[in-house]
């Protein structure tokens, strides 16, 4: 999952934020700041920690797919002690709220969905370094684009379209850059397939974001903090099931104790490294449901976009990655269609204040010329 916890609430609408309205300008300022930090913290954390298992001996891919959902119980702590988890606002709870058997068919069907995706993840990080594995991540925002384009009726504008082209150029050079950026002697096959797995990872991964939006849209019809945190936590309740299941039904189980004693750093550093990772990339859910909730979804995107570049640095400084010539340039692609993506996304934003800011007055003044 990469870069994964951030986009799956990352599409989300505009969620109540009258709480934080009473905030003093320098308490939301630092409360912005410390989501921030979760997001980038959390995400880059996760991302290297994940390629530390592989290199320190770790082999089990459903070990590296079930830490990415594991910790979700880590959400309850906000659902819980933000009051405005628990208060919905009387337009979000109507009367046509769907059963409880619709809502658990939503999340049973997107968590099955999102344990897949994250096991192609996992196969991802396993035969690619953590550079490179960033870098791909990054074509989720094309692929985001496209199927928005499908379910969510988003137009293709010249903007979407240049971040589309950039995206897909960056991820064809780091396909042609495969010789010289194996993370061990692995062999060409497997470079291949650790470069479709995360392509398709990220294909996989948009089209789950683009559902969940669909559902928030046309099912739930509520986009309070606390449907997000709900959609958040049940679905990765069904990844974690689906997930400790494979662990089981594939046998891998039976290799963890050997692992553990094999490991690099040790016995313990190898318990620690699988709790930090589930821990991170939580934390990194956080940071992102928080950015949704005090600021905008837009923005929270923006953020998810800085850690994806943040990534591949923080790779190179800590595992020595190669960051050759096609990498930056790479690198530097990404960021421009990170660049015309945002900026898409802040042009719709702008339009859409525009128009409820003209129907909201549009409405006064009908009110006042009845009063007359």
């Amino acid at each position: 999952m990469t870069d994964n916890q951030e986009p799956i609430l990352a599409k989300r609408g505009n969620v109540e934020q009258k709480p934080f309205l009473k905030l003093k300008r320098w308490q939301w300022w630092l409360l912005v700041s410390v989501n921030i930090a979760f997001l980038i913290l959390g995400q880059c954390a996760a991302v290297l920690l994940g390629r530390f298992y592989y290199d320190q001996g770790g082999n089990s891919k459903w070990m590296a797919t079930l830490v990415q959902t594991a910790a979700f119980p880590i959400l309850y702590i906000p659902f819980f002690l933000l009051p405005s988890s628990k208060d919905e606002s009387p337009s979000s709870s109507s009367s046509s709220s769907p059963s409880l058997t619709i809502l658990a068919s939503i999340y049973l069907v997107l968590g099955v969905v999102i344990a897949g995706d994250n096991m192609l993840y996992s196969i991802g990080l396993l035969y690619l370094s953590a550079s490179t594995y960033s870098l791909i991540c990054a074509s989720q925002l094309a692929f985001n684009a496209v199927f928005s384009y499908f379910l969510n009726s988003q137009k293709f504008t010249s903007l979407i379209l240049n971040s589309v082209a950039m995206l897909s150029f960056s991820a064809a050079l780091i396909a042609a850059n495969e010789g010289s950026d194996e993370p061990s002697a692995q062999s060409k096959w497997k470079y291949a397939l650790g470069f479709l797995c995360t392509l398709g990872a990220s294909a996989l991964y948009s089209l789950i974001l683009s559902l969940m939006q669909l559902s928030f849209q046309k099912v739930i019809r509520k986009e309070t903090f606390a449907a997000v945190l709900e959609m958040q936590i049940y679905t990765s309740l069904v990844a974690t099931c689906v997930s400790t299941v494979g662990l089981f039904a594939s046998g891998e189980w039976r290799t963890l104790h050997g692992e553990m004693i094999g490991y690099g750093k040790g016995g313990a550093s190898y318990v620690q490294t699988l709790v930090w990772t589930a821990v991170a990339w939580q934390v990194c859910s956080v940071g992102v449901v928080g950015l949704i909730f005090v600021v905008s979804s837009l923005f929270s995107n923006v953020i998810s976009t800085v850690a994806l570049a943040v990534s591949p640095v923080s790779a190179v400084i800590i595992f020595r990655d190669k960051m050759n010539g096609v990498k930056v340039i790479a690198l530097l692609m990404a960021v421009w269609g990170f660049g015309c993506y945002t900026r898409q996304n802040y042009i719709d934003e702008c339009d859409l204040r525009e128009k409820t800011a003209a129907e909201a007055g549009d409405a006064e003044r009908g009110h006042r010329g009845s009063e007359c």
